[in-house]
């Protein structure tokens, strides 16, 4: 025993995991790979990683035939656009930042006002006005499903497009 009636060397599971077995080779992180429209096929990813990755406002991950999934990245004090998809619902996963959810039936009743942080998750029905507002002092990463895809296949938006 060591000091304090401590073990001397931890248990396994507070070891790194290169060294769970005698002569494993040591873990290496594997590169990450590119973020790109991925629909159509079987994909899985790591959605949180990607999401904190994507430096881009917008970026189609995956677009299927019934659901879309998108990345975005909101710089400080800017937003995602007040906007309505009439037959689209959208589930909103905020990864990282902070921000001002807004939501009502008019573009001038945005009734609903909450703050969201990470680990937040906004469910926006289809026909509802909304916006999501930066409020921190980092970007807002955040991923996008929506249900039918809003966005056509491969979208890339470097920044926010003028039309929003």
């Amino acid at each position: 025993m060591g000091v304090y009636g401590q073990p001397a060397y931890p248990y396994p599971w507070y070891m790194p995991p290169h060294y769970w077995w005698p002569g494993s080779p040591p873990r290496v992180p594997q590169p990450q790979p590119a973020l790109r429209d991925r629909g159509r096929t079987p994909y899985v990813v790591n959605i949180a990683q990607a999401a904190r990755q994507n430096r881009n406002f917008r970026t189609a991950l995956w677009t299927g035939e019934h659901f879309q999934v998108t990345l975005m990245s909101i710089p400080v004090g800017e937003d995602i656009g007040l906007e309505v998809h009439p037959t689209t619902d959208q589930f909103v996963r905020i990864e990282e930042g902070q921000g001002l959810v807004q939501m009502g039936p008019t573009r001038d009743r945005l009734e609903f006002r909450q703050m969201a942080y990470p680990g937040s998750a906004v469910m926006i029905p289809a026909g509802t006005w909304h916006n999501i507002t930066n409020t921190g002092n980092r970007p807002l990463k955040v991923y996008v499903i929506y249900a039918p895809p809003e966005h056509p296949f491969g979208t890339i938006h470097p920044t926010k497009p003028e039309e929003e």
